[in-house]
């Protein structure tokens, strides 16, 4: 192959054509991550795929390389991309569209929250590569806004957070409308049987590829936690981004109530800090991406299924104010920082009722979560950690009988209270 001093060789050296080259260089892409060194090669050869790679790892580009160095701007629709969340298809587009700036591609996002009207006036000037949600995708398949039966690329980003979400069905019927022949990639931080059983569906003889080398969570990360109750932890937050003042911050809680509500706690002491959650209207949470993509804003309160599509350069803490109930969600959140390499902090406020969710999580990365503390703070007492004990039939059946016992005496004030405070009867 022809070498080009001015372009990134290491990319070149893996088949990748030169205007997508150039576009490389103008993004900053020098050096191809272990996930898009070995997937590129084997999509540009056209066979299917299943790409296991950790959060953060420029999954995006190993299959979007590829698939429009493959696509013919004079044809019709080519390629197709699902992603799991709004933000994820918002971001995944930004991304290509940047990658494809020399090559006549031309992309489309469609996902919900936005008007379907504009989705649909972008989607009749002919994309080759449309991103979206699979609601929204089967949304304008049923409305005939968008023909996917003849595609020649089809890929399916975070699947296993897709089928966590609920879109198998969905999928399903998505991949059933397509009639072409066409090359299937599956890219995912994660495989399961039964995401195995769906690519088994619906490809040939897959290529996998799998560069996680089994490390649940990122070495790079610096994992902290810090014993609060409930009561204190706002004050802890507020400590926490004065001494450490984070470049980036993610502040994750476990509801949409929370977010809102922290939001607004942070804004009230003078520290600007941007929502993002399901409630949010699709423009706010944009403009809200925005602002923290930029680092206008430095920290972003936040909800799992809405930070699933962040991808953004730089975050340097992530800020587990809720600690996850499901263990997995913790390595998706802390997964948020230390991206391509870059170092990163995240620290978790515990509970003392928590401290056998720590432990689980603990086992579960193989990794002992450092206690920590901050100046002007003092720590509640350390989160009650017991050895879990396997206990025998009769055992775990006395357990639960004095458990039952006990919740009797606890529950009599809790029926007093009920009918202190019982509606009064509606007059007739």
């Amino acid at each position: 192959m022809q070498k080009h001093p001015e372009l990134p060789q290491a990319f070149a050296d893996l088949g990748v054509s030169v205007p997508i080259l150039k576009a490389l260089r103008k993004i900053g892409y020098e050096t191809p991550s272990d996930i898009q060194r070995e997937m590129i090669p084997v999509a540009l050869s056209g066979r299917d795929i299943l790409g296991q790679a950790r959060t953060g790892t420029g999954k995006t580009a190993s299959f979007g390389i590829p698939a429009l160095q493959r696509i013919d701007p004079n044809k019709r629709l080519q390629a197709l991309c699902l992603a799991p969340t709004r933000e994820l298809a918002v971001q995944v587009t930004g991304e290509i569209r940047r990658i494809a700036e020399f090559t006549g591609v031309h992309c489309v996002a469609v996902y919900g929250g936005q008007k379907i009207q504009t989705q649909v006036h972008q989607l009749g000037k002919k994309p080759h590569f449309v991103i979206g949600t699979p609601g929204r995708v089967m949304d304008m398949i049923g409305r005939r806004h968008l023909d996917i039966h003849e595609l020649d690329y089809v890929i399916l980003d975070e699947v296993d957070r897709m089928l966590d979400i609920g879109f198998r069905d969905d999928i399903r019927k998505i991949l059933g409308y397509i009639r072409s022949e066409h090359q299937t990639i599956f890219v995912s931080a994660t495989f399961d049987d039964e995401i195995r059983r769906l690519a088994k569906q619906f490809t040939r003889e897959p290529v996998e590829i799998n560069v996680s080398r089994d490390q649940i969570t990122v070495d790079q990360v610096q994992q902290f936690f810090v014993t609060a109750e409930q009561r204190d932890k706002f004050r802890l937050l507020k400590l926490l981004l004065e001494q450490d003042e984070p470049e980036a911050a993610i502040v994750f809680t476990n509801t949409k109530h929370a977010a809102r509500k922290l939001a607004g706690q942070l804004h009230k002491v003078g520290i600007e800090a941007m929502e993002i959650h399901g409630d949010l209207m699709q423009r706010k949470r944009d403009k809200a991406m925005e602002r923290f993509r930029k680092h206008r804003v430095r920290v972003l309160v936040a909800t799992d299924l809405a930070a699933r599509g962040i991808d953004v350069q730089n975050v340097t803490h992530i800020i587990n104010y809720d600690l996850p109930v499901d263990i997995q969600v913790y390595v998706h959140r802390i997964g948020r920082t230390a991206r391509m390499g870059a170092k990163g902090k995240a620290v978790s406020f515990v509970t003392r009722e928590e401290g056998v969710l720590l432990t689980d999580i603990e086992k579960m990365i193989n990794r002992e979560i450092v206690e920590c503390s901050y100046e002007g703070y003092t720590p509640s007492p350390p989160p009650e950690r017991p050895k879990l004990v396997a206990l025998t039939p009769g055992e775990a059946l006395a357990s639960r009988l004095v458990t039952s016992s006990g919740a009797e005496e606890d529950d009599a004030p809790r029926r007093t209270l009920l009918r202190r405070y019982k509606p009064a009867r509606r007059r007739r």
